[in-house]
């Protein structure tokens, strides 16, 4: 039996990508015959090669083979999908709400707002209906799926663990007393980066020694990280560094240096950086809402929206500068780390895809 899956796209150090290839690895210690296939236009170019083009999918295909779209956004592949004469399994990563798009990028609002048309269309289409969060899951159930069950995203923690860096990391020293704060994620409005600078205006008052680091994908967000950007200039925040994608060598030393990681997004499906930054043994402030309260488990330090600026900001500093409370806050976070470390993938698929095997 052939098990294929479908992305809407694929590069290297992408989440979904990654649970992609991760399940591709199990199915074929299963036995089978398993393909990742995507639009041609839609790989990298360092990971073409990597996948198959999605316009020969159906030709190779039998009734009693599977495939698996991972959903995630609008795209011709979904309608691939759709099309399919074999058994299905649909594995929702979520997809954005075009609403906060649509004052910086209306292009990309349009694809949200046709990918979760999309999303809609397809209830009914699968015989097995994954999310990786509850969160995801109830919105798979409110556009009329069913039985829709929870699978949480797998995370390489392999690959984000310490090692060697490279030359650019100095950016991150902290070894003159600095305390830096982190974020990870694509410069995008659902991220609410400008909520990181109000948070850090407060913060630079209380704790002069703070910078603060955001590492994310600009690419079609030049409208927003501009706007952004002139806000901390306005602030006269001399201590702020927006970065665009990093090596992944750069992306562990900016953990491994961070004293701090603070999440103020209003939209996560899963939020991966989360499990990262409490891999590499840093405190995790965010405010609880999607799923970011499922992602962590109790651990970190949740703030209700909306957000209280001021608060959040003293918050920090005064985990900063106590040893004891932040102690307490990684234990319990090398806990849930623990928690996630325990998983059996390959057993949780196998469960949850029995119904087409």
């Amino acid at each position: 039996m052939k098990i294929h899956q479908i992305v809407a796209g694929y590069r290297k150090y992408d989440a979904i990508s990654d649970v992609a290839n991760l399940m591709q690895r199990i199915f074929r210690s299963w036995g089978h015959r398993s393909g990742i296939y995507c639009a041609s236009g839609s790989v990298a170019p360092e990971s073409r090669g990597a996948v198959c083009d999605i316009a020969g999918i159906e030709s190779d295909l039998a009734p009693s083979d599977v495939a698996i779209l991972h959903l995630s956004i609008g795209c011709e592949a979904n309608l691939v999908f759709r099309r399919l004469k074999c058994r299905k399994a649909i594995i929702y990563h979520n997809i954005t709400p075009p609403g906060f798009f649509e004052l910086t990028n209306r292009s990309t609002a349009a694809t949200l707002a046709e990918g979760r048309r999309q999303m809609a269309e397809l209830a009914g289409c699968a015989d097995v209906n994954l999310a990786d969060s509850a969160f995801n899951a109830a919105e798979l159930t409110a556009a009329g799926y069913r039985d829709v069950r929870v699978f949480p995203l797998p995370i390489d923690l392999d690959r984000f663990a310490p090692g060697a860096f490279g030359p650019k990391d100095v950016l991150f020293d902290h070894s003159g007393g600095d305390f830096n704060i982190l974020f990870v994620g694509r410069f995008a409005p659902n991220k609410k980066i400008e909520d990181l600078v109000k948070v850090f205006h407060y913060l630079s008052k209380i704790e002069p020694r703070a910078r603060l680091f955001h590492i994310g994908a600009m690419v079609g967000m030049e409208a927003y990280s501009s706007i952004v950007t002139v806000y901390a200039e306005m602030l006269r925040l001399q201590r702020v560094h927006f970065l665009d994608v990093v090596t992944q060598e750069g992306l562990n030393a900016a953990y491994a240096n961070a004293d701090a990681f603070l999440c103020m997004s209003e939209h996560e499906g899963f939020c991966a950086p989360l499990v990262e930054a409490m891999l590499h043994g840093v405190p995790v402030f965010a405010l609880a809402t999607s799923a970011v309260p499922e992602t962590l488990g109790g651990a970190g330090v949740l703030f209700e929206a909306p957000p209280d600026y001021p608060v959040i900001a003293e918050t920090v500093s005064k985990v900063l500068n106590t040893p004891r409370l932040r102690a307490a806050i990684l234990r319990r976070q090398e806990q849930r780390l623990a928690e996630i470390r325990s998983r059996d993938i390959s057993a949780e698929l196998a469960a949850l895809l029995k119904p087409i095997f």
